[in-house]
């Protein structure tokens, strides 16, 4: 148990450096529309649009890694002063619900996506792209938190056996 929870925890260490990146990606696309509406007097219609399908799978591929890290914003006003088996228990507590919140949102999120998929779903826009493959990343996101929450609760089990 203890190697597929630190698999998982690599698979989205892997995938959150790799996510980062796509922050430069952004900044690129609205340079260019930028440069292209101001200086070029030619703005483009699909750079914003771009920009904003790239972001949702930035945003969504960093959660489950920043879970794992603790990054999360949260009200730790008893947990921090918490000590021992309190604290262990208040720490799985909270695995369990953000386990529980991705399970949630994969149940909503996969009929969604695969709609999407279905009717090969474009964004009306004067650009038009389909928009699929962006909806996948939130089923992907929320199966990804939910194994690290899981992965993470086996951490603190484990570590709380070993001392």
């Amino acid at each position: 148990m203890l190697h597929l929870s630190r698999g998982i925890t690599a698979l989205n260490r892997g995938l959150f450096a790799a996510a980062k990146w796509l922050v430069y990606a952004i900044v690129l696309l609205m340079l260019w529309e930028v440069l292209s509406r101001y200086f070029l007097a030619s703005p483009t219609s699909w750079a914003p649009e771009l920009a904003t399908l790239i972001f949702g799978p930035f945003f969504l591929l960093g959660g489950p890694y920043l879970l794992h890290l603790g990054g999360h914003v949260a009200v730790d006003i008893v947990s921090a002063r918490a000590t021992g088996n309190l604290a262990t228990i208040l720490r799985l507590v909270a695995l369990l619900l953000a386990a529980a919140f991705g399970a949630i949102l994969l149940w909503f999120a996969v009929p969604l996506a695969w709609q999407s998929f279905s009717y090969g779903e474009t964004s009306y826009s004067a650009w038009n792209p389909i928009i699929w493959p962006a909806k996948f990343f939130l089923p992907l996101a929320a199966l990804l938190l939910l194994l690290q929450a899981l992965a993470d609760a086996i951490l603190v089990i484990a570590d709380e056996e070993a001392a």
